[in-house]
């Protein structure tokens, strides 16, 4: 008789996404707005300690893919704030909640140990009369009158900024925000030619370009990791520091 392969079961949860699947094709399993992860094992632990993964800077994507049930769903896929939902739901399922961290007293400079907890942190709450239907989004700048449109950007995007950035520090440059808005913006006054928002880009006044950055941060759909913390005898608002231990707590975290 031939002997039978045991298989094991692990437990899932399925979790909301911030943007409720409304920037997704209708033919993507995300358009749900909900996603399938997997507690994490021992298997997973082995990814996060993958000195190779760390050194290439894809451990948590890898991570994230191997815990997201459905295999058709690729990672790069998903926008910023819907992965950001995804790794504070994978974190809470492996290790909890609380999330033991060293902050700093604003005030005073001094480092002291706090315990986040990551069950509070809140999607934040999409603005009314936004259409998610298509990532494209209009604004026009107060000053030069410039119609853009913009986009919201997902894993995938991040990735290809992150190479430009990297390749630009290669040659002894920084180009931080003119990189990202030029991924960000899709057109200027509907000409959508690269070379056209490349130069917009690069002589957008610094007041305008903040403009653009607040609505982008104003209509992108995302979790709010923004908690009050009691430190040096005030109450002050943090966001909550993303360090190694968020994967890897201390023992008895």
């Amino acid at each position: 008789m031939a002997e039978q392969k045991q298989e094991f079961k692990f437990p899932t949860e399925v979790i909301d996404l911030p943007s409720g699947g409304k920037l997704y094709p209708k033919e993507s399993a995300l358009s749900s707005g909900k996603i399938e992860l997997k507690y994490m094992t021992a298997k997973e632990e082995d990814i996060l300690t993958s000195q190779n993964l760390i050194k290439k800077g894809v451990v948590i994507d890898k991570l994230l893919t191997s815990l997201i049930v459905d295999k058709d769903i690729n990672i790069e896929d998903l926008f910023i704030g819907d992965k950001n939902a995804v790794m504070i739901a994978s974190r809470i399922l492996a290790y909890g909640g609380n999330y033991e961290v060293e902050i700093t007293d604003p005030n005073s400079g001094e480092k002291t140990q706090h315990t986040f907890d990551l069950t509070e942190c809140q999607f934040k709450e999409l603005p009314a009369g936004i259409d998610y239907s298509t990532n494209e989004f209009e604004l026009k700048l107060p000053i030069s009158k410039t119609l853009i449109t913009f986009k919201l950007l997902t894993g995938k995007d991040e990735d290809s900024i992150n190479k430009e950035l990297k390749s630009l520090q290669k040659v002894g440059k920084s180009a931080e925000v003119t990189t990202r808005l030029r991924h960000v913006i899709t057109s200027v006054n509907g000409n959508n030619d690269e070379y056209v928002v490349t130069n917009f880009v690069n002589n957008l006044l610094s007041k305008e370009s903040l403009i653009l950055r607040d609505e982008i941060t104003r209509i992108n759909p995302d979790i709010d990791l923004k908690q009050e913390v009691e430190i040096g005898g005030e109450t002050t608002e943090m966001v909550i520091p993303m360090t190694v231990e968020f994967f890897w707590p201390k023992t008895g975290a």
